[in-house]
């Protein structure tokens, strides 16, 4: 495996991570609050670095490659947000992530 392809998955759980802090920042009473809140400061913080590393993914990766596979933070953030904040997945929700998964699968067999 190429050290691109291990920046492309540090760049995706970077991400992910970031989007997790913005989402638990949310929960201040304000919006002004919520920029100051230190979870959202970091998460912006992951989300900017995420960027980084994709950057240096791309210089050996095609984009048309590695932005689908980027698909796999879909199917986290439905996980995340279910496990971490009690939001509801449905089998629609399930049907979907099926889809994704397969489409990443054989997008990576490709």
């Amino acid at each position: 495996m190429s050290v691109y392809w291990i920046v492309l998955a540090a760049a995706i759980t970077t991400s992910m991570a970031g989007q997790t802090l913005l989402k638990a920042g949310a929960g201040a009473p304000d919006f002004v609050a919520q920029l100051f809140d230190l979870r959202t400061l970091f998460g912006l913080v992951l989300y900017g670095g995420a960027a980084l590393l994709y950057i240096i993914a791309l210089r050996r990766i095609p984009m048309s490659v590695a932005l689908p596979c980027t698909a796999v933070s879909y199917i986290a953030a439905a996980l995340i947000g279910h496990y971490g904040f009690a939001e509801p997945m449905g089998p629609m929700h399930i049907g979907a992530i099926a889809m994704i998964c397969a489409g990443v699968v054989v997008l990576a067999l490709a």
